[in-house]
């Protein structure tokens, strides 16, 4: 048991800086990031009207659900977040057709539904600690 408990710890840690780091280095740079996204989507069937809160709102997630999973807070919540932002983001890469990103789209997802079928074993988190 307390391997599993290690493991999951571990895997939640990994994918929760993975996602932590996405959005702290896109956060200082937003508006750059913004137009590089919307000038991303400019030929694809998304409007612009969609793009742009999306372009704005995606690194604040991502740091938000990175700092939830590092710390192990509203876990679940987190997990199921961060696979619907995975969601949308193999979405949005099909309608851009950049097939490269979608493989690591897709892993992150992959991680987060394990997690999220694995979640008894979250012992190592605040959750955990909440829960006594």
């Amino acid at each position: 048991m307390k391997e599993y408990s290690l493991a999951y710890f571990l895997t939640r840690i990994a994918v929760g800086v993975s996602m932590f780091g996405h959005g702290l280095v896109r956060l200082p740079k937003l508006e750059g990031f913004k137009n590089h996204i919307v000038q991303s989507f400019e030929k694809s069937m998304i409007p612009e009207v969609l793009v742009t809160p999306f372009a704005y709102t995606l690194p604040i997630l991502e740091f938000v659900v990175g700092v939830l999973l590092i710390i192990g807070l509203f876990t679940k919540q987190a997990l199921v977040l961060g696979c619907a932002l995975m969601i949308t983001l193999v979405f949005g890469s099909t309608m851009i057709e950049n097939w490269g990103i979608i493989d690591s789209q897709l892993i992150h997802a992959l991680i987060f539904t394990g997690l999220l079928v694995t979640l008894k074993y979250n012992y190592l988190a605040v959750d955990a600690k909440m829960k006594k």
